[in-house]
């Protein structure tokens, strides 16, 4: 019996090539759409799942209260890591972890810069690096040990056997001995090509011996005991909460409070966004949308398929009619209907997979992942066997109970009516899938504008023609020699230097007084470190003045930002006193706020005082309009004769703005993809509805025309059913779009409004997409031969 359903399926589908193209062609996009999410989403899920001890790790995070405040940080102080596996005996393994570094490798002749971290003694004991040279326990224990990437030991050495022992130059400074080689897994969240020593990393920075200085981060691993039952760590987090203050006694008295509390490392990734101090969302929030939009787009395609073969019924009813007089009953009647519905369904799928396969490596270009198909997975299949069951199920559902229904006495004496029920199913599925399709355009038109506001606004400085350097090496030491240089030479603006950059302000303190202050508020103020014209180079406007050389008080003045100056309240503050560390000095300007960090954060207080050195800063170079590439060769030409040691690197401004909001711009790209592919299927499925209702309509249409009914009035006629579907549609997608919308704009700080003409562009663009899929097949109905249409049976 199966074996002739088969044959029955297979034989619809050769019969019926255009219909099986279009319903092969709709099932296979959804599919495969659906696919590479779903595969996307399966590698979110695996990012940093490796780790052996997962379950036990744990980032050690501070609550920080001030100034009616509640913030968390991942910042917390150098010397915590050993403080905390002294204090609690239910911490195995306790490592610091510092910001990303990046240093000047010099092996021979070889000579690069490369990117990496400093991390605990107990760093390759918590996590599951595979190290494959040397001994993961011993790594780190000597403050001149250096692991490496398998990477840069191919690369300077030739193989991981070969690095080992060997020595590495840092900086042009300091000799390095490579104790281990790791590989570093794809789906890890942290990567890293090196790691050095706690004890080195402390030793190169003193200031990270003071508890005041919150500014590296703390992981720790529970201990198991012998039954494999880990410690409590909401126990652990109540006995931690009191130890900031013990280290900070000051801190009660300037209304400064920290407690710490503890996040599960494979929480990190998925969850890395905190609101008023307490976890709240991130990448968590796109793969529950991106999991929505594979199953809408899955629906969508099935939904086409329903329209598409309850187009066809009234060819298929007699067949229906003829197999229940013979003896067929219902449910075997089902069997084939669904039978069918999943050998296309497996067609389908076969072509999604070739979709798959071609599309993955633009994917994983557009998402900077490295997804594969995991075909020695059995979870792979299973998911696969599971889609293709459940679209065939969803897809034949209703062509099968509708055409399996049907009276056989009626439908051979060619008295077939459809009742009201079924007319209003099929309308509302067009309608769910236009809804679906709308909230895709909709989402899809918020998310652009949205990128292009914060691509555009005004950030307070002008970061066209800004580029950045490092001050490293002898450039630090001949700054100013590299300044005069550098502003004779052509292409060249102004420069001057800053910690950190005009997009990612390095550092904060709350340590700040002024006439005035209420001694139990503090107040956390983002501080850089900065040279003369420093204003002038980033074209910040300034009221009062910069520092300047002709003022040799000028290593005691401050410049501070608007929001600075209101929340210090000073009516007049150029002039006025203000201390920085206990520094006692005078505010000389007030500049425009500009945005230190992303658009995500409002900006916060800000102030910058001159400093003596550009070591461990960043040299910010305005170069003239017009003229980058000269001036990237007098910066190459400069760089070459004072820091010869060293690789010439740099980065434009533009560009370190972009990488703040990658994750908004590949979102938005998909999203646009998925709009399409939506609007696509759902009109393919407008398209069966279409045709289905004009071949109902066949001798009415053809009474019309005898009767002296123009085409147009006829198309109208046709169409006009269909058009009161897709503004339905609208009506309901448009409330739903506007508070799924608002609620992603919420974890910006600088957003668009959501404004009334973006859902009139979007349905004018579905009620034009919609016309144009209706015409066709209304002009074809509209110019049939009438004679040809009343003789239709």
């Amino acid at each position: 019996m199966i074996r002739n359903y088969l044959k029955i399926a297979w034989r619809n589908i050769a019969h019926n090539k255009s219909f099986s193209a279009i319903n092969i062609l709709g099932l296979a996009l959804g599919m495969a759409c659906s696919l590479l999410i779903l595969l996307w989403i399966q590698d979110e899920f695996s990012v940093d799942a490796y780790h052996a001890n997962g379950p036990q790790l744990y980032n050690v995070m501070e609550r920080q209260f001030y100034d009616g405040k509640v913030e968390a940080s991942p910042g917390t102080p150098g010397l915590l890591a050993e403080e905390l596996k002294k204090q609690f005996p239910e911490i195995e393994y306790a490592a610091g972890l510092s910001w990303e570094q990046e240093h000047t490798f010099s092996v021979g002749e070889k000579l690069n810069k490369e990117k990496g971290r400093s991390a605990g003694a107990d760093w390759f004991k918590m996590y599951s690096l595979p190290v494959v040279a040397g001994t993961a326990e011993t790594a780190l224990n000597g403050p001149a040990n250096i692991a490496i990437s398998r990477k840069l030991a191919d690369h300077y050495f030739g193989s991981p056997q070969a690095a080992l022992g060997q020595s590495i130059r840092l900086d042009n400074k300091d000799d390095y001995q490579v104790s281990a080689v790791y590989y570093m897994p794809q789906n890890s969240s942290e990567t890293y090509d090196y790691v050095l020593s706690w004890a080195d990393f402390i030793k190169r920075n003193e200031w990270l011996k003071d508890w005041g200085n919150n500014a590296l981060q703390t992981r720790i691993q529970l201990r198991t005991d012998r039954n494999g039952v880990t410690a409590d760590p909401d126990r652990l987090e109540a006995k931690m909460k009191p130890l900031m203050k013990s280290h900070n006694p000051n801190m009660a008295k300037n209304g400064y409070d920290i407690q710490l509390f503890l996040q599960p490392y494979q929480d990190a990734y998925l969850y890395s966004n905190f609101k008023n101090g307490y976890q709240d969302g991130g990448r968590i929030e796109y793969v529950r949308l991106f999991g929505i939009v594979a199953v809408f787009i899955l629906l969508i395609a099935c939904i086409n398929f329903m329209n598409l073969a309850t187009a066809r019924s009234v060819k298929r009813a007699r067949e229906v009619g003829v197999r229940k007089v013979v003896g067929a009953g219902r449910n075997w009647l089902i069997g084939q209907f669904i039978g069918e519905a999943l050998v296309l369904t497996s067609l389908s799928l076969l072509i999604a997979l070739a979709l798959v396969g071609l599309l993955l490596p633009i994917f994983n270009s557009l998402t900077e992942k490295h997804i594969t198909f995991q075909f020695a997975n059995a979870s792979f299949w299973i998911t696969l066997l599971g889609m293709t069951f459940l679209t065939g199920l969803i897809a034949g559902s209703y062509p099968a109970l509708f055409l399996s229904s049907l009276n056989p006495i009626r439908v051979l004496k060619g008295a077939i009516r459809f009742g009201t029920g079924a007319r209003l199913f099929r309308q509302g599925l067009v309608v769910f899938q236009f809804a679906l399709s709308m909230l895709l355009i909709i989402g899809t038109i918020v998310v652009y504008r949205q990128i292009d506001f914060i691509q555009t606004k005004n950030l307070g400085y002008d970061r066209e023609g800004l580029i950045y350097l490092a001050a490293e090496g002898d450039l630090a030491s001949h700054y100013a020699t590299f300044k005069q240089e550098l502003l004779r030479m052509p292409g060249i603006q102004t420069v001057t230097f800053m910690n950190g950059t005009p997009t990612n302000t390095f550092g904060s303190t709350g340590n700040v007084q002024w006439t005035g202050k209420d001694p139990n508020t503090s107040v956390q103020f983002q501080f850089s470190q900065v040279d003369y014209d420093f204003t002038k180079t980033l074209k910040v406007k300034v009221t009062g003045r910069d520092f300047s050389r002709d003022f040799s008080t000028d290593s005691v003045g401050y410049l501070i930002n608007e929001t600075a100056a209101r929340r210090i309240g000073y009516r007049e503050p150029i002039g006025k006193p203000l201390t920085l560390w206990g520094k006692p000095g005078l505010i000389i300007g007030v500049v425009d706020d500009f945005h230190q960090n992303s658009l995500h954060q409002a900006i916060e207080p800000f102030i910058a005082k001159l400093s003596p050195t550009a070591e461990g800063k960043s040299i910010i170079v305005r170069t003239q309009p017009g003229q980058t590439k000269q001036a990237l060769a007098s910066l190459e030409t400069l760089w070459r004769q004072l820091n010869p040691k060293f690789p010439f690197s740099y980065k434009f401004a533009d560009e370190a703005f972009q990488r703040l909001y990658h994750s908004e711009t590949v979102v938005g790209t998909l999203a646009n993809y998925f709009a399409f592919l939506a609007i696509f299927i759902s009109c393919l499925g407008l398209f069966g509805l279409a045709a289905f209702m004009a071949e109902q309509r066949t001798k009415e249409i053809g009474v019309r025309k005898v009767l002296g009914a123009s085409v147009p009035s006829i198309v109208a006629l046709l169409s006009q059913d269909f058009l009161k579907l897709v503004l339905l549609a609208i009506l309901i997608s448009s409330p739903l779009a506007w508070y799924a919308m608002s609620r992603w704009l919420q974890d910006y700080a600088y957003k668009i409004d959501i404004e009334w003409w973006i859902f009139a562009v979007a349905g004018l663009l579905a009620v034009g997409i919609a016309l144009l899929t209706i015409s066709f097949q209304s002009i074809k109905a509209a110019l049939m031969n009438p004679v040809t249409s009343l003789r239709s049976e």
